[in-house]
């Protein structure tokens, strides 16, 4: 098998199996650049068909084009394609085929639509400060929850090193003064609360 046939059996095997596991909805197209037409379509929806004309033959395609997109266009109903090219090439460095995957997005958009119109109307304002003034176990929540995303880290997974880390920066900011709160801490991060005694020592220490 020359580069060429083994080049398209390549292309080919990629798109049967991209819409395996993208879903019905991704349409993948191969378009010879030496004949300037479509050679294969896996779970064709844009009502094109092998032999088609491809329309790339204005299209010079730089040394660096590998992938080309991700870009928008129309399919023949009107739904919105989201699309993606790669350029594959033969062992000189030539182009010879373009694997074109296209997405339609109406599923995504209708489930966006529908998801919108369930979601409840965002606050006109920040939290009422008459609930939040003196709300010190909301606070404490955030302080946690915003060290961990900084850190990528997980609530509940914190090592002791982390989270003697985590323990000195809330009481550097004054978290841990108000009565109870080493208690509620401790219940945030599933350890007793001797250990969060312990930590605020050892970082004393």
């Amino acid at each position: 098998m020359n580069t060429r046939c083994t080049l398209q059996a390549n292309a080919r095997a990629w798109a049967d199996a991209i819409p395996l596991i993208m879903g019905a909805r991704v349409e993948v197209v191969i378009h010879d650049l030496a004949n300037e037409t479509i050679a294969y379509i896996a779970n064709p929806y844009s009502r094109r068909k092998p032999g088609d004309p491809s329309n790339m033959q204005d299209i010079d395609f730089r040394p660096t084009d590998t992938i080309i997109g991700p870009y928008e266009k129309v399919n023949w109903d009107g739904s919105i394609i989201r699309s993606i090219s790669v350029v594959m090439r033969n062992v000189d460095g030539e182009a010879e085929f373009v694997l074109c995957i296209n997405h339609d997005q109406a599923d995504l958009l209708t489930l966006q639509n529908a998801i919108t119109g369930l979601l409840p109307a965002r606050p006109a304002q920040g939290q009422p400060e008459a609930l939040f003034r003196n709300d010190w176990h909301d606070r404490l929540n955030i302080f946690v929850s915003d060290w961990c995303a900084e850190r990528s880290l997980r609530i509940d997974g914190l090592d002791r090193d982390r989270r003697r880390e985590l323990i000195a920066a809330l009481d550097a900011s004054g978290g841990l003064s108000q009565p109870n709160a080493a208690s509620y801490v401790a219940r945030v991060l599933g350890v007793s609360r001797a250990t969060i005694y312990n930590d605020r020592k050892a970082n004393a220490g």
